[in-house]
């Protein structure tokens, strides 16, 4: 049994990697701004250790990694939904920063950091360059460095602010493009093997996906799943163009970049629990609309 340090605790990320350690037995200790809040009250019930603090708060982050063994690191991603009002690019390789070195002051055996998908090809997209330099900052600390990096959220199919609304599923793929999907809670089981044999994971780098399908393949498990239409309408180049340039060469990476190449039958040998979409969808995704919609 270790005690794991988990940022982001209360994020999609975090919380999943929190509850597969306590479910692995290991010891949990949350990192929250507030540890009276729902999400992290849930996670205490859960049998997780709230402790408050701040990833821009480099003393907090000593006092959190004192006497754990291993740290799951994920700081926020500018563009998504639940970003702090102001947060920049510069933020978050502060808060990467300083989870790295707090980590590596406190001489870790794990050091557990929730990249991105292709974190390191020529695409462009800056949100996702920090995340690749943030993989090089922690590796040149020598920490023992498992990067996981995973594609396209299961969960955002559903979410109120990136999903479905009214009937129609939108996005930037073209709709002959594979898209590669990852649920949350198998991102929290890699990061659970990796805490779990740190042997034999330190110093990878793992792209992350449970499942490949086109967007209209997609809404189409949507419909089978909730049991109502859903449609999907391909966003042309041209409406992203005035806004940020990451909007764009998202655009070209994944229409015209190659996109992500996960290898999920190597992906299942390791983790044979790997959901598909389908699967996803039975056991989470389907309660999660309904739920979001409520």
């Amino acid at each position: 049994m270790m005690t794991i340090l988990v940022t982001g605790a209360t994020g999609t990320q975090g919380s999943a990697t929190a509850r597969g350690l306590l479910a692995a037995g290991h010891r949990v200790r949350a990192l929250v701004r507030d540890p009276a809040g729902p999400a992290a009250r849930a996670l205490a019930a859960a049998g997780a250790e709230p402790v408050r603090g701040d990833m821009g708060d480099r003393a907090s982050l000593d006092a959190a990694t004192r006497g754990v063994d291993g740290v799951f690191s994920v700081q926020p991603t500018l563009g998504y939904p639940g970003v702090p009002p102001g947060f920049t690019l510069d933020d978050e390789l502060r808060y990467g920063r300083n989870v790295a070195d707090a980590a590596a002051a406190a001489g870790v055996r794990s050091f557990v950091y929730a990249s991105v998908g292709a974190a390191d090809a020529p695409h462009g997209i800056t949100r996702w360059q920090t995340k690749h330099t943030l993989e090089r900052y922690a590796r040149d600390l020598g920490l023992p460095l498992t990067a996981l990096r995973p594609v396209r959220f299961m969960e955002n199919q559903v979410h109120p602010q990136m999903g479905v609304r009214d009937g129609v599923l939108a996005d930037v793929f073209l709709p002959h493009v594979p898209v590669q999907l990852i649920a949350a809670a198998d991102i929290g089981a890699f990061a659970t093997l990796a805490f779990t044999r740190p042997s034999e994971y330190a110093g990878r780098t793992i792209e992350l996906a449970g499942d490949e399908l086109t967007m209209p393949q997609i809404a189409r498990a949507m419909e089978r799943a909730l049991g109502r239409p859903i449609t999907y309408r391909h966003i042309p180049r041209e409406e992203l163009l005035g806004r940020d340039a990451d909007a764009v060469a998202g655009y070209d990476f994944a229409n015209h970049g190659g996109g992500w190449h996960a290898d999920i039958a190597v992906l299942r040998k390791e983790h044979p629990a790997l959901m598909d979409f389908a699967t996803w969808l039975d056991r989470e995704g389907a309660a999660a609309f309904t739920t979001a919609r409520a």
